[in-house]
């Protein structure tokens, strides 16, 4: 039986906007958000999104990274930072690579780990980690 695709709603936000809405630089509606539906992939390492979506945020360009995709194929992909990701009422902030125009955004095991979020492959849901439920805990090996 397969155990099938785990989706979740996320929502982007320029990290820049949002400093420069802090700095009052700029109003609350110039911060440029966006809301969709990601596929959790825990074989995935990093986010991923697709082109309109970081054109829409008018995320920076911050060079390329070349993935391994599920065939064994590497591809070259664009990379931009300074994405905020809000799942769940938990936040990050991170890079993300740039998929082709109408690709599924890809939600890959950095950020779920950086969120302490959890996937339940039988039930389809994310969902807040049941050890730390008020906020986020990560581990650090040595200080």
């Amino acid at each position: 039986m397969s155990m099938g695709k785990v989706v979740t709603r996320i929502r982007l936000t320029n990290h820049t906007d949002l400093d420069n809405l802090e700095a009052g630089r700029i109003p609350a509606a110039a911060v440029r958000t966006v809301e969709l539906d990601a596929l959790v992939d825990t074989g995935a390492t990093e986010l991923a999104i697709p082109r309109e979506a970081a054109v829409r945020l008018g995320l920076r360009h911050a060079g390329t990274r070349r993935a391994r995709l599920a065939d064994g194929t590497v591809v070259e992909f664009a990379r931009v930072n300074g994405v905020r990701l809000e799942i769940l009422g938990r936040d990050t902030t991170c890079d993300a690579l740039v998929l082709p125009e109408g690709a599924t955004a890809l939600l890959g095991q950095v950020p779920l780990e950086s969120l302490d979020l959890v996937v339940d492959p039988r039930s389809r849901e994310v969902s807040v980690n049941p050890a730390s439920p008020d906020e986020p805990l990560v581990d650090l090996m040595a200080v």
